[in-house]
């Protein structure tokens, strides 16, 4: 079945995350089209609420993270926020910038599309995968209002991009197109406007058909490598061969393959 559903409602101009369930998929949707689809609490609440919702349901296999209108989004609505609390997504709650417990353990693609800046960049970056529209538009852009960025992308443009790349957007904040966030190792792929969440939902769907318990174990190694190391990644194969050794989804895998057809899988 197929639900639009707003987690708390569009009350007051305060804009909202929407949510969608197409078979093992999950959308959420930004939704505040009219001021840029610009960050207020309520909607960065609604957003940690959604990726909770999405973690906790054993029958959602990917999620498409996108948004209403032209834009992705602008950012924060600063003057609703105070910054010396820097952590705007309850603690309870899996984190949509994914850089503290809960730690997310399913996979999302970002379709971003065109104005992308500040927040923007740093939720398209915790995800996995990134599509962006050709006229995305990126800026990184705290230090033009006195700010420093802390959502994470201090310390992914230097992961992704390498020190001089990442100092030269992060410390000037000046923007940039598509082209150069793929050449960052930002974005994925590149779409024509408008493709950017069809393109996503594609790639999910892909991803929905693969063994949702090595999909997972797959995107966890990855994750223990980039938080601990090469040795930490290894020394957890054994562990996660043997988990994944006794579901029914590797048998069917096995089978599948024997029987020279697609695999059907079932999370178990």
């Amino acid at each position: 079945m197929n639900e639009m559903v707003s987690i708390q409602g569009k009350s007051e101009g305060m804009g909202r995350i929407a949510t969608e369930r197409r078979e093992h998929l999950f959308l959420i949707t930004i939704d505040r089209a009219e001021k840029y689809n610009d960050f207020t609490p309520k909607m960065c609440l609604e957003l940690a609420e959604a990726y909770h919702e999405y973690e906790a349901d054993p029958t959602l296999r990917c999620a498409v993270l996108s948004a209403e209108g032209d834009n992705f989004t602008a950012g924060l609505q600063l003057g609703e926020f105070d910054i010396t609390e820097p952590d705007f997504f309850p603690r309870e709650l899996v984190d949509p910038l994914n850089l503290r417990e809960p730690f997310r353990k399913k996979p999302v693609i970002a379709a971003v599309k065109g104005i992308c800046f500040t927040i923007g960049i740093e939720l398209m970056l915790a995800a996995d995968i990134v599509i962006a529209e050709a006229d995305t538009r990126f800026g990184q852009i705290e230090v033009k209002r006195g700010l420093m960025a802390f959502g994470g992308a201090t310390m992914r443009f230097v992961e992704r991009a390498g020190w001089g790349n990442a100092m030269s957007l992060l410390l000037t904040g000046d923007e940039f197109d598509a082209t150069t966030a793929s050449r960052m190792g930002f974005v994925q792929e590149i779409v024509d406007k408008g493709q950017g969440r069809v393109r996503a939902m594609e790639l999910a769907r892909t991803i929905a058909r693969q063994a949702p318990l090595a999909v997972q174990a797959t995107r966890a190694n990855a994750a223990i490598y980039e938080r601990e190391g090469p040795a930490a990644a290894v020394a957890a194969f054994d562990c996660q061969l043997k988990e994944i050794a006794a579901t029914e989804d590797f048998a069917e895998g096995v089978q599948s393959f024997i029987e020279r057809r697609d695999a059907v899988f079932a999370g178990r």
